[in-house]
């Protein structure tokens, strides 16, 4: 997926750890293109960094970025990835084929993306372009409209697959990676959430469901406690970071990262390839 430090110290001891026989990783992966096999339940996730090789095959479920690691960005695959995902077998309540995006939140930066008006307002007021929660939650609905309208719509209909937004679940990656407030204080937290709210937001309105990628340590830096009155509650979670198929497994007890949600997804790396576990069978 996004080849973290994190992920790709995953990646260096997953060969010490034995595959589970339920869920029985592929031998091989990206490179050899052996995929998941016919009859897997294991869904695979690609993006950019997988633009040129093969993709795994007979996946139950795929996932696909939409962006090429910036939020600002488009992967320049996504048409072929998308092809992709939608060949996934459906052995699994997951739906075949599942988004995500790159987030961030670049206040007070100068960036050219920040907002400068909020043309129908938004729920902490109207955007002056200034670094405050208003522009901040403009930000983010800004990047998820280019994300359905700039960037999914065209690729998906290349792919021939339903540009509808509505027929996808759009899980938004939030990862220290990226631009963040990362001083810790509860007002650059609310300004990281009102990114996220923009977002979700965005996507909801098109009629599209809503997750959250993330560890709970990055998730706790990034965005703290969410506060009654988000519309950030109660989404469902995936959840990355496994060092094995078990590992994985069990992180589908995790507690969710917000306040009524729950784990749907979590996520392993196995060679090259991020395999993921549906927790909802």
């Amino acid at each position: 997926m996004r080849r973290t430090a994190a992920a790709i110290a995953l990646t260096l001891v997953f060969a010490a750890f034995a595959a589970q026989p339920a869920l029985a990783a592929p031998s091989g992966g990206k490179g050899g293109g052996s995929g998941s096999g016919s009859g897997s339940t294991l869904g695979a996730d690609i993006s950019w960094p997988q633009c040129g090789k093969a993709y795994p095959a007979g996946q139950a479920f795929g996932i696909v970025g939409v962006n090429d690691g910036l939020a600002t960005t488009t992967n320049p695959c996504l048409a072929d990835q998308l092809a992709w995902a939608a060949k996934s077998t459906g052995t699994t309540a997951q739906p075949k084929a599942q988004l995500y995006v790159n987030t961030a939140n670049p206040g007070g930066l100068g960036t050219a993306s920040w907002p400068t008006t909020s043309p129908s307002g938004t729920p902490y007021g109207t955007c002056d372009g200034s670094d405050s929660l208003a522009c901040a939650w403009q930000y983010g609905w800004n990047r998820a409209q280019e994300d359905v309208d700039q960037r999914f719509v065209p690729a998906a209909s290349a792919a021939g697959i339903t540009t509808d937004p509505a027929a996808y679940t759009w899980w938004l990656d939030v990862e220290l990676g990226n631009t963040w407030k990362t001083g810790g204080t509860a007002d650059e937290q609310a300004s990281n959430r009102a990114v996220l709210e923009g977002m979700t937001e965005h996507f909801t309105s098109r009629g599209a469901k809503v997750g959250l990628y993330a560890t709970a340590s990055q998730w706790g830096t990034i965005a703290g406690t969410v506060p009654a009155g988000s519309n950030l509650l109660g989404l469902d979670n995936w959840r990355p970071g496994g060092s094995s198929q078990r590992n994985a497994q069990l992180a589908c007890s995790a507690a969710p990262l917000t306040a009524g949600g729950r784990v749907t997804l979590t996520q392993f790396v196995s060679g090259d390839t991020d395999y993921d576990i549906s927790c909802i069978g």
